[in-house]
């Protein structure tokens, strides 16, 4: 297995095929499939095990990807909250036994280890540069068939969806690639065979109606993972989505940031509500973190900003104000 970090993912670049405007559709397909066989090598099957009489038979499986070329694996938390045991399988057909390093059921993400002497780490991109209509091609292994493909488009950005554990989860990825039981942790990537997110959810009474979370929450709760090995957060109790920030206000205000925190909802009888904070408002910064989109407000609320005050700036309609809050931890 090769690594895809370095300069082999600046060699990807050049493999991708240009869009001429005279063949669209064969541009297409051509697009989809390099993209598909030099993902492919990073995508793993998760095959899991239980304890007692489902020890030696699957309970579970889903998809993964190499994180790290030291063999970090992202998967989903609901692929491996029941199982004890993991099998990592590659598309060239070896396989690896997997550690659980840990997981974070309210962002439906978890990670593996494995003892390989090479990993195809696949590169990452940066969700907050997608558009709606952009090209993303899945792949999984949906149902138990090995590394298939599917392709779409960027339905919709900043979407929220329900955790197993009852939280929401903020700054999801709508997509038409279709998914079905098996795809959930593989890869959703663009077009420079980059990953954008991770496949975690499908609407079963509706078509072309999946989601993934974004790689950039990925990304902070992955490093949470390595390094502690669960993940520990305040929480101020919003409903929020990245969102831009009007040119004009922008020129106004004096501001340099194209984009910011939009407040979806407040939670009854949470920090947000306490402040005063109301739908609509789009925050800007807290401290001296600037808030360009909700991931950054995600690594502002670690442990240890439970219990301090904070100053947040924020635009409500045309005028910036500040307001003072005091995050909480979030129980588990």
């Amino acid at each position: 297995m090769r690594s895809l970090n370095g300069e082999d993912a600046t060699n990807v670049q050049n493999l991708l095929p240009t869009h001429g405007d005279s063949e669209p559709l064969d541009a297409y397909s051509r697009t989809v499939s390099t993209v598909a066989s030099v993902v492919s090598a990073g995508v793993v099957r998760v095959d899991v095990f239980g304890q007692g009489r489902n020890a030696d038979r699957p309970i579970g499986m889903g998809s993964g990807f190499v994180f790290t070329p030291d063999g970090y694996i992202v998967t989903n938390s609901h692929v491996v909250q029941d199982g004890s045991r993991f099998v990592v399988r590659t598309i060239d057909g070896e396989r690896f036994t997997g550690f659980k390093v840990g997981d974070d059921p309210h962002t439906d993400l978890a990670l593996l280890s494995i003892d390989a002497p090479r990993t195809a780490a696949l590169p990452l991109g940066d969700s907050r540069e997608l558009q709606v209509g952009q090209l993303v091609v899945a792949v999984g292994n949906p149902l138990g068939f090995q590394c298939s493909v599917t392709a779409g488009v960027v339905s919709a950005l900043g979407r929220s969806i329900r955790s197993r554990s009852g939280r929401l989860i903020e700054d999801v990825i709508q997509t038409d690639a279709a998914l079905n039981p098996g795809n959930s942790g593989g890869p959703l990537v663009n077009s420079r065979a980059q990953v954008v997110g991770v496949n975690t959810a499908a609407i079963a009474s509706a078509q072309g109606l999946c989601f993934a979370i974004s790689i950039n929450t990925a990304r902070i709760i992955a490093s949470e993972l390595i390094r502690k090995g669960v993940v520990r957060r305040s929480q101020i109790g919003l409903q929020a989505q990245t969102a831009p920030v009007h040119k004009q206000l922008r020129s106004f205000h004096g501001l340099q940031q194209e984009s910011g925190v939009l407040i979806l909802g407040v939670e009854p009888r949470s920090p947000a509500e306490a402040s005063g904070l109301r739908e609509g408002d789009v925050l800007l910064r807290i401290d001296e973190t600037p808030l360009e989109g909700v991931d950054a407000l995600f690594r502002h609320l670690t442990e240890t900003a439970a219990g301090k005050k904070a100053l947040l700036r924020v635009l409500r309609g045309r005028e910036v104000i500040s307001v003072e809050i005091v995050p909480r931890m979030i129980e588990e």
